[in-house]
């Protein structure tokens, strides 16, 4: 877990230094400065939220990650956490200049998808590595994660035909992938609780 932290903490610094250099040494237009500070803050809000869990889930991580398998984990996951970043500011910052063709608007749309898919990648090669139970808990995580996710949209997507209140579609298909990751993780902690 420490490890995790140290990523995402190093992520996000190197994402408020970038941020800071194009507003202050690049004149950077505003909305690039504010993409990487606002990816430099998601990072450093993650790193915060791993350092308060409670000792024993940091222990227990920490003892899973230095598994082989776990370490293998790690080497793919960071490179493709940095991509992500990079990936994701590239393409709110070319689709912000305006880009007329719409099959390369997609196509640079759909860019920070490809490290994400790394990351699902070493995932699931985490998955298959590890040992039944730790499988088991991995696995019942993830279902929870799903169910909870697909029945709080569905809630919203009535709550928004009933005209309750409006959500613009995109911001909601964009929290999709940050919701599950969250309930995943919360999920993990609370059946590990339960199987160890």
């Amino acid at each position: 877990m420490r490890r995790f932290a140290q990523i995402f903490f190093g992520i996000g610094l190197f994402g408020l230094a970038l941020g800071a250099a194009g507003h202050w040494l690049l004149a950077w237009p505003k909305g690039a400065v504010h993409a990487w500070l606002g990816i430099g803050a998601g990072y450093l809000l993650c790193a915060l939220g791993m350092l308060l869990v409670p000792r024993w889930w940091r222990q227990h991580c920490d003892d899973m990650y230095a598994q082989p398998a776990g370490r293998r984990y790690i080497r793919a996951l960071w490179p493709a956490l940095i991509g992500y970043s990079l990936a994701l500011f590239l393409s709110l910052w070319l689709l912000r200049r305006g880009i007329d063709p719409l099959p390369l608007r997609a196509l640079v749309a759909v860019l920070p998808v490809l490290p994400l898919a790394l990351m699902m990648r070493a995932a699931l090669r985490y998955l298959r590595e590890i040992d039944e139970l730790q499988r088991r808990i991995e696995t019942e995580a993830i279902g929870i994660a799903s169910l909870l996710v697909s029945l709080l949209f569905f809630a919203g997507g009535l709550l928004q035909k009933a005209q309750v209140f409006d959500v613009d579609a995109g911001v909601a298909m964009i929290w999709v992938f940050p919701l599950l990751c969250a309930i995943y993780g919360i999920a993990k902690m609370i059946l590990t609780r339960r199987y160890l």
